[in-house]
């Protein structure tokens, strides 16, 4: 992995390309499909009108209801559930390359459920629920961690966690330090794989 160097420290980098997943800063080239920052120019041939997944209305519905049934609002904690407006807006402009696996596994959660997923009762959308994660574990996985990203990066949520709402790089969060003794036992393991020549 490659040192990420803020731009504005070492403008030596500026002309670097960055790699997938960072931060697309001012003064780097941008990755065919990358949306442009405020102030960019739009790449050569890029369309200007956003991608949308290619989600149907009921799809969406059951996502929100799933989003909201793993991560309900809490009241004593001040937060929201994954299905608030902000945060379903953030789950669905993040969905990109995983458009077709996303929209099988919602495929998959609606033929469970005989229905749209979202138009079934309470008690009855947790039964199913459970039983898409049972008989359907990386599907179920796939959404899981959909939800859980996008839910743990709201400002609001980071708050309520006494995390300030901001990215990890350059500040860095403080860790508590772990026990190292832990591995101690791994340490004193004989050898478990040959050499290279």
């Amino acid at each position: 992995m490659r040192p990420v160097v803020p731009i504005a420290s070492d403008p030596s980098n500026a002309g670097e390309p960055h790699l997938p997943g960072e931060p697309n800063l001012p003064g780097q080239p941008r990755l065919p499909g990358e949306p442009s920052l405020p102030g960019q120019p739009p790449l050569p041939g890029a369309s200007s009108a956003r991608a949308e997944p290619p989600l149907s209305a009921e799809q969406i519905r059951s996502l929100r209801c799933l989003a909201g049934a793993m991560i309900p609002a809490d009241v004593a904690y001040d937060v929201p559930g994954a299905d608030d407006d902000a945060i379903f807006a953030d789950m669905v402009s993040s969905i990109g390359p995983d458009a077709n696996p996303v929209g099988d596994a919602l495929r998959q959660l609606d033929a469970l459920a005989g229905r749209p997923y979202a138009d079934l009762e309470v008690d009855r959308q947790q039964a199913v629920a459970r039983a898409f994660r049972s008989a359907h574990p990386l599907p179920a996985a796939l959404l899981a961690g959909l939800v859980v990203t996008c839910y743990y990066r709201d400002d609001r949520v980071m708050r309520s966690l006494g995390m300030e709402p901001r990215p990890p790089f350059p500040q860095g969060f403080e860790l508590d330090a772990g026990d190292w003794s832990l591995l101690d036992p791994v340490r004193a393991r004989p050898k478990m794989y040959r050499g290279v020549p």
